[in-house]
């Protein structure tokens, strides 16, 4: 007998008045979807992920098909058990002179020319539409980084568990990609003083982010040309690689709107 799936939740985004939380539902190591819940607070943002979540889950799954477990409340309601990130333990001391981890291979985009669905004109690719190269300076980051995690009193320690948390690694020299840097210095600066490394908001992962976003394009069946009218009514832009990772994120819960509310163009 096939075991129910699995529900797990994490805090993606973080700034006053606003909360980003991501649910995933998952059977053994494979993710079944994963939607975006946003509100003033964390609890509000996490149930409506997990609301939109399970609406995805029961429109996509077969008849007869077990629902993610849930446990009666202490009020009688049902609720959902969760999985939240656990806190990490603390890094080990940290080696000088590491070089640059291995990089994955690039994951296929729908906003690609090998996209599976059919467009009436190629659509602006990174090699046609250039991110701003990478300043060769980092010195005015890092002393900013240093002033942000004084006024926050992490030290040393406290700092690697964040970078664990964050990147997978605890050490700030393995930050190679300078919009790692710059995301790691937005959230710093977000902190407030005392903020605890093993709870607090990480960084948003480009990366994370265009695999969802492909995800949602998929499942609403839009093709290239209908995902850019979406980019330019909304951002005036026609490609994602020109979106920052806060725009992106607001990309993603836009498709999310129409897969939960679907709109005849």
């Amino acid at each position: 007998m096939q075991t129910p799936p699995v529900l797990k939740v994490r805090l993606v985004h973080a700034e006053p008045g606003q909360r980003v939380v991501q649910a995933s539902a998952w059977q053994g190591d494979s993710c079944l979807g994963s939607a975006l819940g946003e509100a003033a607070g964390a609890e509000d943002a996490e149930e409506r992920a997990i609301a939109r979540l399970q609406q995805r889950l029961a429109a996509a799954a077969p008849a007869g098909a077990p629902e993610p477990a849930a446990a009666p409340a202490a009020n009688g309601a049902v609720r959902h058990p969760v999985i939240r990130p656990a806190a990490t333990p603390a890094p080990p001391p940290e080696v000088e002179n590491e070089g640059p981890e291995p990089q994955e291979p690039p994951q296929p985009s729908l906003f690609s020319s090998n996209e599976p669905f059919p467009t009436a004109e190629p659509l602006p690719t990174a090699a046609s539409v250039e991110p701003p190269a990478d300043p060769d300076d980092w010195s005015d980051e890092l002393a900013e980084l240093d002033v942000q995690l004084q006024r926050i009193g992490w030290d040393r320690s406290q700092e690697g568990q964040y970078l664990q948390r964050a990147f997978g690694h605890p050490s700030r020299n393995r930050l190679t990609a300078y919009a790692d840097l710059v995301s790691y210095l937005r959230c710093l600066r977000n902190l407030s003083a005392g903020s605890d490394p093993n709870s607090a908001p990480v960084p948003l992962r480009r990366k994370d982010l265009l695999e969802q976003s492909d995800q949602l394009l998929r499942s609403l069946q839009w093709d290239a040309a209908r995902g850019r009218q979406l980019l330019e009514q909304q951002f005036q832009l026609s490609s994602r690689q020109q979106l920052s990772d806060e725009q992106l994120l607001q990309f993603n819960m836009l498709l999310e709107e129409s897969l939960m509310s679907p709109v005849e163009a």
